[in-house]
Order: C-alpha cells, then sequence, then structure tokens
C-alpha cells in the first residue's frame, strides 16, 4: 500500500498513518510506503518504507511525518499518467489518501484511470460530505474553546469587545461549537450574512443589563449581508494568494469586524486570530479513537478491494461511502445547531 497526507495538516494524521500500517501488517501481511507531502510525492516519485514498530508511536503525535501539500495532480503537465505510470514501476497496489475536499477529489478523478484508491476523511472544518464527523475537528474545537475561554477573562478584566476569528472557509462549524461551549456574545458563520447594525445593537444591550464584556466568534469566512460592507470586508481580508485548488488565503474577517464594532458602538475592541494554533499539538482521545477507526477501516476496504471509496463516521459506525459523494459539496452548519445557541447569544 502507499499512503499520503494533503491539504492542511491536522491532528490525528499520525493516528492514521499508524492504523493504516499496524494493521495492514497484523492482519494481511501488507508493506507500507509513505508518499512525502501528499500527491507530490508521488508525481516526484518521493517515498518512504513505513515501519510497523516505528510506527507504534505516532499516535499522540500531532501534523504528519509525512509531510503535506496542496499539490494537484491535475494542474500539473501530464500529472495524472505520472502518478499511474510510478505506482505501477513502483508495484503500489492500493493508495490511502488522507485529506479533505481537494486531495479526495483528486483520488476521485484518478480512480476512473485505474488507480485504485481509498479515502480518509480529514478535516479541521469539519465540511466533508459523507461523515458526521471527521478527525481533527473535535480537537480544533476544544483548542479554540480555551482560547474563548482565556479570552473571555481579558474582555471581562479590560471591558472590551474581543473577536475571536477561527477557521471555516465555507462552513462555520468550529465557530458555532466553540461559540456555544465557550459562551459566546455571539457567533457569525459563513451560512449566515450578518448584519452589523444588529450585531452592535445586541453589544449596546448587553452593555445597558451590565455586561461590559463580549467576545465575538466569527469563522474566517463569514460576509456581513450588506454588499457593500461585504467588499469592504473582502478587500481587508488578506488574500490574493491562490492554492493549486483555487482556493484564496482567507484571514482578516477578526481585525475588520473588530474596527467596525468599535467605531460604531465606542466599546473598545480588540481582535484575535487564532490560525494555525487550531491545526497544531496532539489530538484529543476522541480524535485519536476516530482516526484509528478510519485507518482501521481503510485497510479493510483495500483487503476488500473496495476501491473509490472514503471511509466514514454514520451513526457510530464505520462505513463506506463512494468518493463522489464526499467531495464538491461541502457539508454546512446544521440550522439546528445554529438555532440551540441562539438563546446564550446576545
Amino acid at each position: 500500500m502507499g499512503i499520503l497526507t494533503g491539504g492542511g495538516d491536522c491532528p490525528g494524521l499520525n493516528a492514521v498513518i499508524r492504523a493504516v500500517v499496524i494493521a495492514g501488517h497484523v492482519r494481511y501481511g501488507y508493506e507500507t510506503v509513505g508518499y512525502l507531502d501528499g500527491w507530490r510525492g508521488v508525481l516526484e516519485r518521493r517515498s518512504r518504507p513505513l515501519d510497523p514498530v516505528e510506527s507504534a508511536g505516532l499516535l499522540t503525535l500531532g501534523g504528519t511525518v509525512l509531510g503535506t501539500s496542496r499539490t494537484n495532480p491535475f494542474a500539473v503537465d501530464r500529472g495524472p499518467e505520472r502518478v499511474i505510470e510510478h505506482l505501477a514501476q513502483a508495484g503500489v497496489e492500493a493508495v490511502v489518501a488522507i485529506g479533505g475536499d481537494d486531495t479526495l477529489g483528486v483520488a476521485n478523478r484518478l480512480g476512473p484511470l485505474g488507480v485504485a484508491v481509498v479515502g480518509v476523511p480529514k478535516t479541521i472544518d469539519n465540511d466533508l460530505s459523507g461523515t458526521e464527523v471527521t478527525f481533527g475537528f473535535q480537537t480544533a474545537v476544544q483548542t479554540a474553546t480555551e482560547a474563548i475561554d482565556r479570552l473571555g477573562t481579558t474582555a471581562e478584566s479590560h471591558h472590551r469587545v474581543i473577536v475571536c476569528e477561527v477557521m471555516g472557509r465555507n462552513a462555520g462549524w468550529i465557530a458555532t461549537e466553540a461559540g456555544i461551549a465557550g459562551g459566546a456574545a455571539e457567533i457569525l458563520v459563513p451560512e449566515v450574512p450578518f448584519d452589523l447594525d444588529t450585531v452592535c445593537a445586541k453589544l449596546r444591550a448587553r452593555h445597558e443589563r451590565g455586561q461590559f464584556f463580549s467576545v465575538l466568534v466569527v469563522a474566517e469566512g463569514a460576509l456581513p449581508a450588506d454588499p457593500a460592507l461585504a467588499d469592504s470586508a473582502t478587500s481587508a481580508r488578506s488574500g490574493a494568494a491562490r492554492d493549486a485548488f483555487g482556493h484564496a488565503r482567507l484571514g482578516g474577517i477578526g481585525d475588520w469586524l473588530a474596527g467596525q464594532v468599535e467605531e460604531r458602538t465606542g466599546y473598545e475592541a480588540r481582535s484575535t486570530t487564532l490560525g494555525h494554533i487550531q491545526r497544531g499539538g496532539t489530538p484529543t482521545a476522541f480524535d485519536r479513537v476516530l482516526a484509528t477507526r478510519f485507518g482501521v477501516g481503510a485497510v479493510e476496504a483495500v483487503h476488500d478491494g473496495d476501491f473509490g471509496k472514503m471511509v466514514a463516521l454514520r451513526a457510530g459506525d464505520i462505513v463506506r461511502v463512494p468518493l463522489a459523494e464526499a467531495v464538491g459539496n461541502p457539508k454546512t452548519v446544521d440550522p439546528g445547531l445554529l438555532e440551540v445557541a441562539a438563546p446564550f447569544l446576545g
């Protein structure tokens, strides 16, 4: 087997690698090679053997020992052909691709070209369709919640409004769950364009009833409903640069929002962007277990020859779903979860 990790790093990647290597060896005598830096490693023929004994110590490590990149073989000259040629020459009979929409999107396109591939869902944004949850998400939420707790004590001490910007390009899962868990005064997500006047009115109402501090949680992809303000916020966000899949680099909505709040309310406002802190560090127990289950499930799919599938969590069970169902259609926040949060906001 070949295994690779693509896209942004995520707590639990090493736990999946460990599970694939050990379960494949113990159950079926498989040998596993790890491709370095995602699909780039396949294109450049860079890999290393993964030993079951050495892999045993990967469970608690954050990041990925294989490295990662946002390389898209379909954006490279003869990329798909080079991938197919190398795998055949190297004797790699199956590939386990660990990644999100882009990495698994490549896997889905390579499948019909003859590449035997099984996907493992990975994204801290939790926006991958086909699975109820992705590993790494729970760790990111825990990290964001702890940050909100700490920001709250500073906001209260200084009577400030603090905006906490978290990851979430198309879906506000981290913002919603961390905001609920951290008792945020407002949660702003990409799914629901926000009314800036309403946000400021809620902050004034809090002050009028004696709550002289507020923590606002905003996902990086959130935007105001007013078109002119949305243009202003978009231009303020860093991000002319785009990756190989065409995604603009986001970031900056928190600074913009804090400036708008201070200008409109007169309350001192600051912003904190958690950024890559959400990706780093050791995974929680939940994510270690889920990553292990996904890794073992991927090995079983390889053994069964059930390619073109992604392992997923549904109703507590590890199942297999077609890769085509998992990519291209982001899983957005359940409106019911936003309704749960609503009585506690403002």
